[in-house]
């Protein structure tokens, strides 16, 4: 056998090793891992290893205010774990021998290496506020902005069903003083994370504002991160409602940012009116989202648009029906895992398996590259890079650091 037919085949069974592996982060995604905090001891939790820092939502399966856990984790082949607490859960992470080791119900599967904190955490803003507090980061070298962490549409009782913003709030922010982020203390803190910590990308969401407030905003951070980084091009994503006049998106192009995200959520029209009743009253509707994202596009270009998917509240087929309608105008779709979040309308429901997601995944990638995505784009959009769809990306186009 020749060397290429010998590498070929090598790379091929790579492959087929990292889709497991995969198969197995869509597990973990889905049912979490349970763990004794106090197995975490032996990290420098907050000093060397980062935290979680609940900015605007809870992911974990249960409250924990006041117990500290790591944010994320590493596999041998680089593969980006978010750390996830599930007390019922199968999948455990053991401290064995000075490393700690994940297994699935009780079977070894690799020793993983939890995320280092980033630089900027350590430092202050101008103004004394944590830059931990202000941005999140991400081992792909995404920065999370969350400038306001609650959703006005409590004040009607039209919270998505699926969301816990409120909810964490009401747990977390008094103990870990979050409050709302100005722009100068966003632009500092982006500062910060794009050249002591690499970061490429910058993601600014938050709760529901009203629309005049939350376009004059968004303009403001980006000027203001302009400013302090000297440059017009940042990176940014502005994540925003589809406004009533729909030519208010120029305007965000015109700032700076580079992409636009509209969340959809819900595909089906009938589902999206029960599930997300305030973007169904307050927003104009299901038609006017779907409007707004395809105006985006003419406004930010092909693949520079992105919408979301909460995965698992409607049919499969219903959300791979309009994440294909909306490839092939241009517009990308996140479409992890559905977790019915502590606090929000739909705790204690289902999301489906973990075979459901991955499949999901795998049909969301194809689409995508028929469609002609690329990882770049991907990237640019997302609020990180680890999805399930940026996994199967990495592995087909040999991205990881085990090539």
């Amino acid at each position: 056998m020749s060397n290429n037919n010998q590498n070929n085949r090598t790379i091929k069974e790579l492959k087929q090793q990292l889709y497991k592996e995969v198969e197995l982060k869509s597990q973990i995604i889905v049912h979490g891992i349970k763990v004794n905090p106090t197995i975490f001891k032996h990290l420098e939790l907050g000093e060397k290893v980062q935290e979680q820092i609940h900015g605007l939502f809870e992911m974990d399966h249960k409250e924990h205010a006041g117990v500290a856990f790591p944010c994320s984790f590493t596999s041998p082949s680089g593969i980006n774990y978010s750390f996830t607490w599930d007390p019922d859960s199968d999948i455990t992470i053991d401290y064995v021998e000075n490393q700690y080791i994940l297994y699935d119900r009780g079977e070894e599967k690799f020793p993983i290496t939890f995320t280092e904190r980033p630089k900027y955490y350590k430092l202050l803003t101008s103004d004394q506020v944590e830059m931990s507090h202000v941005a999140s980061f991400n081992p792909t070298k995404t920065v999370g902005v969350a400038y306001s962490n609650e959703c006005a549409l409590k004040d009607k009782g039209l919270d998505c069903l699926f969301c816990n913003a409120n909810a964490t709030k009401n747990t977390y922010a008094d103990i870990e003083n979050i409050k709302w982020k100005n722009p100068k203390q966003i632009a500092e803190t982006v500062k910060a994370a794009y050249e002591l910590d690499g970061g490429l990308h910058v993601n600014i969401t938050g709760g529901f504002i009203p629309e005049r407030r939350e376009v004059d905003y968004y303009i403001d951070v980006a000027e203001a991160i302009q400013e302090e980084l000297g440059q017009k091009d940042f990176n940014g994503t502005a994540v925003i409602g589809a406004p009533e006049d729909l030519s208010v998106i120029d305007k965000y192009k015109e700032a700076g940012y580079r992409t636009l995200a509209i969340q959809i959520e819900i595909w089906d029209k009938n589902i999206f009116k029960t599930i997300c009743p305030g973007k169904e009253k307050e927003c104009g509707g299901w038609q006017h989202w779907v409007d707004a994202l395809e105006y985006a596009v003419k406004v930010f270009g092909f693949g520079k648009v992105r919408t979301g998917f909460v995965a698992g509240i409607e049919p499969k087929e219903k959300t791979l029906e309009g994440v294909e309608y909306l490839a092939k105008r241009g517009i990308l779709s996140l479409t992890n895992a559905w977790n019915p979040n502590p606090g929000s309308k739909l705790e204690g429901h289902r999301t489906p398996s973990p075979e459901w997601h991955f499949d999901l995944a795998k049909k969301t990638y194809a689409i995508f590259k028929q469609v002609g995505f690329t990882y770049e784009q991907y990237f640019d959009v997302s609020p990180s890079a680890d999805f399930l769809v940026h996994d199967l990306y990495r592995i087909d186009e040999e991205r990881l650091p085990i090539y």
